[in-house]
């Protein structure tokens, strides 16, 4: 029974953190498109081949803590009830959707940190073209 108990409890437990890392990608790395544009300069190709292998590397971490922290312990007890497993499962998926919740903040702090910095350089590009045209237009008035 014991074995049993756990078994179910793992098919409980992958579909659920799957599903909530496939709904979590998807919709990061839709709306991340749109900040890898303006951080590429409006380059497709470049910010959605980069997108696609963020994603990737998304859905390899977190797959993989999904899968490390799986294992459902009876801490030797053969007699573990449906309420430790549950108790056990609420823990886990929490723990993991707490950790799926840090990693999109951290992806939207590299997207806002990229998206600034493509900002001031377009500013200093700017101001440079500035400087430029001004000293071809002082050069010429001599």
């Amino acid at each position: 029974m014991k074995n049993e108990l756990i078994f179910y409890g793992y098919m409980i437990y992958l579909p659920i953190v799957l599903l909530l890392t496939l709904v979590v990608s998807k919709t990061l790395f839709k709306n991340g498109k749109i900040f890898l544009m303006d951080i590429f300069n409006g380059r497709e190709e470049i910010a959605q081949s980069t997108n696609r292998l963020l994603e990737v590397g998304f859905y390899l971490l977190n797959l993989g803590f999904a899968l490390l922290i799986m294992e459902i312990y009876d801490y030797g007890n053969p007699d573990i009830s449906k309420q430790e497993v549950m108790e056990a499962l609420s823990s886990k998926i929490g723990g993991f959707s707490i950790y799926l919740g840090l990693m999109l903040f951290f992806n939207l702090f590299l997207f806002f940190r990229g998206k600034k910095k493509a900002k001031d350089n377009r500013i200093r590009a700017a101001q440079m073209g500035f400087l430029t045209e001004s000293k071809n237009t002082e050069t010429a008035k001599s």
